[in-house]
């Protein structure tokens, strides 16, 4: 049904939301203050005219705005998309009952996103790679994009070719490229075991497209240099598809934060630990224990130890902490707890900590509605959450990162 509608605020993932004959409709890229002529089927409107714009409403940077689903806040003006951003985590914490002073947000984007993975998927005789429609399985190629950083200029062909090469499954794939101070770092998904036809092939195109490394599913096929990136004072090379956060800046700043509250003593808990963005810089002042279910980051991040001079100790331990959380007497030794869980969260970590005696927890969140969750069991358990800072390293999307400071005294 074709609807002229008033819209009066943006929802978590920056619809605009008017109110419709028979309640909210959600209409994707329309502003508050607009008046807009909508589709509406249910909940859910499909923009077709801007009759009244808003003077928050600005042009958008790249050309597949609307097209592509990586971006979904182009045409917001940037005061309302910076309260947009933090209103997310006010209003998460509000919903779980948790009263907290929430900070500006902090732009994180720097010099633009240093990891991509772009989807490769037959259409017709070829593959083509490229990016997901926005609220579709439809694939847009692309050239170039805007948010990348330009150690990844280079991206989109690179995985064009590499998708060309690997098509004669005719498998859909996802190519994980991040830049690195070597170079490409290229981490291939979806095709299975490769033969080794397929292996001497691969490995002689990553010669010819210059690669610092090319795996499979997490499985080197040939390493040329090691893909190292700067953590603090050392120089890293992170696990083969392993996580890294999305900006350099990105990890800076959540770092800057972790660091700026730390608490004075020796030894510091760092819990979803990664290859150690957070326990390099805590380890230039305090002793860590650094722990992850990912044993290819441990390795890295003890390689990358190894190789640093003026640190102190860090320790590391391969442990799933869903399902085997540290327990109060394990925690009880620490001064401070830094966690930087999945977007899941970490409830069952979280309980542990809420009857522990630590006195210090830094949480690292990627999710407003887990960390909210997650802080009320941590006040409930006698923390105060003293600050709340949101971080945006992924400019345009509707994600915001966070950082949430809780102490209390101790118990006993």
């Amino acid at each position: 049904m074709n609807e002229i509608l008033s819209v009066d605020r943006l929802g978590q993932r920056g619809d605009g939301i008017a109110r419709g004959p028979s309640g909210s409709v959600f209409i994707p890229y329309a502003l508050p203050g607009e008046t807009v002529r909508a589709v509406v089927d249910g909940e859910r409107g499909q923009l077709v005219e801007i009759i009244a714009p808003a003077e928050s409403r600005i042009a958008a940077i790249c050309p597949l705005f609307t097209r592509c689903g990586g971006c979904a806040a182009q045409h917001m003006a940037p005061g309302l998309y910076r309260e947009w951003k933090r209103r997310q985590v006010v209003t998460a914490l509000e919903h779980a009952g948790v009263a907290a002073p929430v900070g500006d947000l902090v732009d994180a984007h720097g010099a633009g996103r240093r990891r991509v993975t772009f989807h490769a998927r037959r259409q017709g005789e070829a593959m083509v790679a490229g990016f997901m429609a926005a609220r579709s399985h439809e694939l847009i190629a692309v050239e170039a994009c805007p948010v990348l950083a330009p150690g990844l200029d280079r991206a989109p062909a690179v995985a064009q070719m590499l998708a060309s090469r690997m098509g004669g499954a005719g498998k859909p794939l996802d190519i994980q490229i991040t830049a690195s101070e070597a170079g490409l770092d290229v981490d291939l998904r979806g095709h299975g075991p490769l033969g080794d036809r397929l292996r001497l092939a691969l490995t002689q195109l990553a010669e010819r497209l210059d690669l610092a490394r090319l795996s499979n599913h997490g499985e080197i096929v040939v390493e040329r240099r090691p893909p190292l990136q700067r953590m603090g004072k050392a120089l890293v090379a992170p696990a083969a598809g392993g996580f890294l956060q999305a900006t350099a800046l990105g990890e800076e700043t959540l770092a800057e934060l972790v660091t700026a509250a730390l608490p004075k003593g020796r030894r510091a808990a760092d819990l979803f630990a990664g290859c150690g963005p957070f326990s390099f810089r805590i380890a230039e002042r305090m002793q860590v224990t650094a722990i992850e279910s990912d044993k290819a980051a441990m390795l890295a991040l003890a390689k990358g130890f190894g190789a640093t001079p003026g640190l102190k100790p860090i320790a590391t331990e391969t442990r799933d902490l869903f399902r085997r959380p540290l327990l109060e007497h394990e925690l009880n030794g620490f001064d401070v707890v830094v966690l930087d869980p999945p977007r899941a969260g970490a409830e069952a970590q979280v309980r542990r900590l809420a009857a522990s005696k630590v006195r210090d927890v830094i949480y690292v969140s990627c999710d407003a509605g887990s960390f909210a969750r997650d802080a009320a069991i941590l006040v409930a358990g006698g923390y105060a959450l003293e600050a709340v800072t949101p971080v945006d390293q992924f400019r345009y999307s509707a994600h915001v990162e966070l950082v949430g400071v809780f102490r209390r005294g101790r118990k006993g």
